[in-house]
């Protein structure tokens, strides 16, 4: 039993549990190990920050197991639970890369290249390309045509990541993608490390043996590129980007335009003999203006008739690409030219109807048929789930379009109601995520939580549309509108406390937190803006400006006499206390936000609240004393809240007080008794959608057998 228990496996879990705090399954798991540190070092242990501090703790849990088997067997179910049995080893298989186009025409050279690259000795250089030219040339379709084609080079699978995204900088950050790729290699939600550091050191681990592909689609830079990429012998990194990468120590491989030969061949797989050879007399013209792009060889395919393109009389275009988009859009009925000009005004990341009706006053079935006919044309690209963006230089020309031919008052109009579209979606979805959560902003009580069937699916709904969410607090606070900002950010709420994706929310919880410094932000708002964006850089471990965040808000609360709203922010500072296993200091804080509470009079704001605000403490209080070894009141102050919870039916908070209840309950040698708590919670969790909160019962039921008298 004991061996498995080397200085080393404990530092990682240490590192692994303190990195993977992914909402309140990660808090559990890392609160339940600083209580077993506690216990078997005899003394209080802050939470260890770094490797250096993990190896050094490691070291005396690993002594206190070799002379106390009982926590020795304790310790090796944390370590068993942070692998989460086969699944959270990462031994899934990928197999995400896209279909290949079905008109495939030459690049003989740079396949030839990525062959030899991938057919090379391994002699300690990593096996990394990058294949760059100018947008719509096709770097892309060489990327995924000859990944399709030696797939059997890769048991292990592929991975693919688009980078481009919404936003300012049109790119998805390392982040989000090194997520992504660990939760399709099989790594739960709860064991994805928090920084970009944990999450690529997890990677390259689960990478060292296996011969896998990595496409990594239009990136913009180095610095985007090099956290996705790994040294591993048998793993091949396509990367495409329009120009070469500086810094990025890549084999560099040029798509260049088609010869004449093979854009005709294109030309005539893509229209047929018969359309190519009733369009002899236009067709010199046809390849001049394409001038071997396919992007623009696909747009003139089906219009190869016409001798002069209606878009192209008297113009100059900056590449072939921008005159092909410029004539597919003057061949397009007023519906669909108007959504190509509307939906263009911000990057959104996923366009569907309903976005395309906001944005165009068009009747949702209208929009429909406009999207359709515009993915029709190859004006916009069609994703898996059946919703359309744009191509970053399609978008480029459809909103210059919208600024000359509309005016600069019709687009500001259009991007005020496609956010304030995408605030009613977040509003209903977060309301019925969350139904019993304190609210701020007015559109709670018009909109309400109808329209889900129940809170798994309201969170589904959130979580999908995110991307989309982010873009709309983005496109608020440039178009100044700092009240619309912050109830989009409190929008986020249910996504933050159930889903985490802290990495994802950041930007637009720092956007809501700028808003908070604006005139006129009412000093409530201003506070939740900082406890939200407090909370998620705890997740994240930026530990410090997260307390900066947490006193801005009291701060605010305090200014304004809004003792509920101070006692918020009172109780998130106790929370992070109980993250760095600071029990006595989260106590107190907890104790003061209780005191905060008592002084709320009759006729205060936030009065009806008191109920709910006091059981959450008792909870919160019940986790610091259980840190303290003071189980019996930690056990009674815990109950408090199951019995408030179970009363008012708020299914989430009554499954993490019953976890609560069952952790102390093993402490005092109650399995038996904490085993039906445990089965209550998981399947209130998963009714909510909340399945990453299981592993942590998992280990729970496993310890109920090592602790009864």
């Amino acid at each position: 039993m004991i061996d498995p228990l080397s200085v080393t496996a404990v530092a990682g879990m240490l590192g692994a549990f303190g990195s993977a705090m992914a909402g309140e399954a990660g808090k559990w798991t890392w609160e339940a190990v600083g209580n077993l540190a506690q216990r078997m070092t005899g003394r209080q242990v802050e939470a260890p920050v770094g490797a250096e501090e993990c190896e050094e703790l490691a070291r005396q849990l690993v002594a206190g197991a070799r002379n106390d088997p009982e926590r020795a067997r304790e310790l090796a179910a944390w370590m068993r639970g942070r692998t989460g049995g086969p699944q959270g080893q990462g031994g899934a298989v990928p197999r995400q890369l896209p279909a290949s186009t079905r008109y495939f025409t030459d690049r003989k050279g740079p396949l030839a290249e990525l062959d030899k690259e991938a057919g090379r000795k391994a002699d300690g250089r990593p096996r990394q390309v990058l294949l760059h030219g100018p947008d719509g040339i096709g770097t892309s379709a060489v990327a995924i045509h000859w990944g399709g084609r030696e797939a059997h080079r890769f048991p292990d699978g592929q991975l693919y990541a688009d980078l481009r995204a919404a936003g300012p900088q049109g790119t998805v950050d390392p982040a989000t993608v090194l997520r992504r790729f660990l939760r399709r290699l099989g790594v739960p939600a709860e064991q994805v490390p928090a920084t970009v550091e944990g999450r690529a050191d997890r990677l390259a681990e689960l990478l060292a043996g296996r011969r896998l592909l990595v496409v990594l689609d239009h990136a913009h830079s180095a610095a985007q590129v090099r956290p996705l990429l790994t040294p591993a012998p048998g793993v091949v990194t396509l990367i495409t980007a329009r120009r070469p990468l500086a810094g990025l120590d890549t084999l560099n491989v040029a798509v260049g335009p088609l010869p004449d030969k093979d854009a005709r061949r294109l030309l005539t797989d893509l229209a047929g003999k018969h359309a190519v050879s009733a369009a002899k007399a236009a067709l010199p013209g046809v390849l001049e203006r394409c001038a071997g792009s396919p992007f623009a060889l696909r747009a003139a395919a089906p219009v190869l008739g016409d001798a002069a393109p209606r878009a192209l009389a008297g113009q100059t275009f900056a590449d072939p690409l921008e005159a092909a988009t410029a004539d597919r859009y003057a061949r397009l009925a007023p519906d669909a030219a108007l959504a190509y000009r509307r939906c263009a005004l911000r990057p959104w990341p996923a366009l569907d109807p309903r976005a395309a009706a906001a944005a165009t006053g068009l009747a949702e079935a209208d929009a429909a048929a406009a999207l359709d006919e515009l993915a029709a044309a190859g004006l916009l690209e069609t994703a898996l789930d059946g919703r359309y963006r744009y191509r970053p230089a399609v978008r480029r020309h459809a909103e210059a379009l919208a600024v000359r031919e509309d005016g600069l008052a019709a687009c500001a109009t259009t991007v005020h109601r496609t956010v304030e579209h995408y605030l009613r979606l977040a509003v209903a979805a977060d309301h019925a995520a969350l139904p019993q959560r304190w609210h701020l902003g007015p559109l709670y009580a018009e909109i309400g939580p109808d329209g889900y069937p129940d809170e798994a699916a309201a969170l589904a709904a959130l979580g999908a549309e995110l991307p989309n969410l982010v873009e709309a607090v983005a496109a608020a606070e440039e178009f100044a509108a700092p009240g619309t900002v912050c109830q989009l950010v409190e929008a986020l709420w249910a996504l933050q406390l159930k889903a985490g994706r802290h990495d994802e929310l950041l930007p637009a919880l720092r956007t809501g937190a700028r808003a908070a410094g604006t005139t006129g932000t009412a000093a409530r708002t201003a506070a939740r803006m900082h406890v939200q964006l407090a909370l998620a850089l705890t997740e994240l471990q930026e530990y410090g400006e997260a307390e900066q965040q947490l006193v801005l808000a009291a701060a605010a609360e305090e200014k304004d006499g809004h003792l509920r709203g101070q006692a918020t922010a009172v109780e998130t500072l106790g929370l992070l206390r109980l993250r760095q296993w600071r029990y006595a200091e989260a106590l107190e804080g907890f104790d003061r936000a209780v005191g905060l509470l008592d002084g709320i009079g009759a006729d205060d704001s936030g009065r009806a609240d008191l109920p709910r605000a006091r059981a959450l403490l008792a909870r919160h209080r019940g986790r610091a004393l259980r840190g303290l070894g003071r189980f019996a009141p930690a056990a009674a102050s815990i109950e408090e809240a199951v019995a408030f919870f179970r009363g008012t039916g708020e299914a989430y908070n009554l499954a993490r007080a019953l976890t609560d209840l069952a952790q102390v309950m093993i402490e005092q040698r109650r399995g038996p008794d904490a085993l039906p708590l445990l089965d209550e919670a998981a399947v209130l969790l998963e009714r909510g959608g909340a399945d990453f909160h299981l592993v942590p019962i998992g280990v729970l039921r496993e310890l109920c057998a090592d602790r009864v008298e």
